[in-house]
C-alpha cells in the first residue's frame, strides 16, 4: 500500500514538473516572439507563435499576435481568419471585432470595387459591434468615420453619419474630437477649417500627431513646405529635452 501511494505521489510530481516546464517554456518563447514583433521582424516572429499555438491552438494572445503580423505583412485574408477565431474564442472582447472589421477594410481598399462591395456589410457590422460591446473605444469610431468618408453615398457613404461619430469622439476625447473633425473637413476640402480644428488639437494635446496632421495638411494640400517645416520644428522646440 505503501509502495502504491510513493507511486502515485512520484508519478503527480513528475506530471507536475512537466507541466511547470511547458508554461515556463510557453512563456519565454512568447517573450521572445513579443520581442521579435517589437523590433518589426515579423517573419521571424511569426514561427514563435505558430509554435505555441500548436501547443495550444486556443492561446488567444498568439493568435492576436499572428493577425497582427498578418496585417504588417499585407496578408489580409490570413489576419482575417485569425481575427475570426478571436472573435469565436472571446465574442465579449471589443478589439477582437474592431480588429477585424479593419482587416475586411484593408482587403475591400485592395481588393478592388467588387471585393468592397462584399465586404462593406460586415466591416460596418463589425465596427458597430465593437461599440455596443465598449461604448468608449475610440478607434472604432475613427473606422467609422473613415468608412462614412470612403464608401460611396449610394452605399450609405455619409458626411452626417462620419460628423456624429466624431461629435461623440469630442466627447470622449477632445483631442481625437478634433482631430477626426480636421481629417473630415479636410477630406471634403475644407482646408481653412481643418487647419482650426488641427490647431485645437494641438492647443488641448500637443502630443507629435497633432502636428503631424497640420504639418502634412500644409504639405500636401497647402503645398507649403515651409510653413509644414515650420509647425514641426515646433513641436521639436517644444520637447527638447
Amino acid at each position: 500500500m505503501f509502495c502504491e501511494n510513493l507511486t502515485q505521489i512520484m508519478k503527480s510530481k513528475i506530471v507536475f514538473f512537466l507541466f511547470i516546464t511547458q508554461c515556463i517554456f510557453s512563456q519565454s518563447n512568447f517573450e521572445k516572439g513579443e520581442k521579435l514583433y517589437d523590433q518589426g521582424k515579423y517573419s521571424l516572429a511569426r514561427p514563435v507563435f505558430e509554435s505555441i499555438i500548436k501547443d495550444n491552438p486556443n492561446q488567444i494572445k498568439a493568435i492576436e499576435y499572428l493577425g497582427d503580423i498578418s496585417i504588417q505583412l499585407k496578408e489580409w485574408d490570413k489576419a482575417i481568419s485569425f481575427y475570426q477565431k478571436l472573435k469565436n474564442l472571446k465574442p465579449t472582447e471589443a478589439n477582437y471585432y474592431y480588429k477585424y472589421g479593419g482587416a475586411l477594410g484593408l482587403k475591400s481598399k485592395e481588393g478592388g470595387k467588387w471585393v468592397a462591395i462584399r465586404l462593406i456589410g460586415d466591416m460596418k457590422e463589425s465596427f458597430e459591434k465593437a461599440l455596443m460591446l465598449n461604448p468608449k473605444h475610440l478607434e472604432a469610431r475613427w473606422a467609422l468615420i473613415e468608412y462614412y468618408l470612403q464608401v460611396p453615398v449610394i452605399f450609405g457613404g455619409s458626411e452626417k453619419k462620419a460628423q456624429h461619430y466624431a461629435d461623440e469622439l469630442l466627447k470622449l476625447s477632445p483631442v481625437d474630437g478634433y482631430l477626426s473633425k480636421g481629417r473630415i473637413d479636410e477630406y471634403f476640402e475644407r482646408y481653412k477649417s481643418a487647419e482650426k480644428n488641427y490647431i485645437k488639437a494641438i492647443e488641448i494635446s500637443g502630443s507629435k500627431i497633432t502636428y503631424e496632421r497640420l504639418a502634412a495638411l500644409y504639405k500636401v494640400k497647402l503645398h507649403n513646405s515651409d510653413k509644414a517645416l515650420k509647425i514641426l520644428e515646433q513641436y521639436q522646440e517644444k520637447n527638447k529635452s
